[in-house]
């Protein structure tokens, strides 16, 4: 093997170690390990059959999606019921691990907080880009709640 070849494959192989030890997709806030075993705090935003509440209960398609991604964690829900002006001011000073409601693809708050990929084919999304928000940067919490997703919706 050439020196320059065999340089090139010691480099790869340096870079791809390093990139599986160092946790890639990361949680700069750490959210995916609190949440484990912990609780997670989610936001609600009532819209259609989507996201319901009823006094203090939330419920609906996407609190479903919340309570089941927790309970596949050993977490619990802890609900907070707002407008999603103030749910998404919850996600970005970290108050907040999602907040569910009538969100799409297109939201105006993409630049302020992280969207999940959409999923139309919710139940009661109408064909709907529909979207979870997430803080800007959570990215391992942002990859499990899409693998979940994925998971549940084939």
């Amino acid at each position: 093997m050439r020196p320059r070849v065999f340089s090139a494959c010691v480099m790869v192989v340096t870079l791809a170690a390093a990139l599986a030890g160092c946790g890639v997709p990361a949680d700069p806030d750490g959210s995916l390990d609190r949440i484990t075993g912990g609780v997670l705090r989610a936001g609600a935003s009532p819209s259609g059959d989507l996201v319901v509440v009823d006094g203090g209960e939330v419920s609906g398609v996407l609190p479903e999606v919340v309570e089941d991604f927790a309970a596949s964690r050993d977490a619990r829900v802890e609900w907070t019921v707002d407008s999603e002006e103030d749910l998404v001011d919850d996600l970005a000073s970290g108050r907040l691990d999602v907040a569910v409601g009538g969100m799409t693809a297109q939201t105006p708050w993409a630049e302020q907080v992280s969207v999940t990929r959409a999923y139309p084919d919710l139940p009661g999304a109408n064909g709907a880009d529909v979207v979870l928000l997430l803080p800007m940067g959570e990215n391992g919490l942002q990859a499990a709640i899409e693998r979940f997703l994925d998971e549940e919706l084939g």
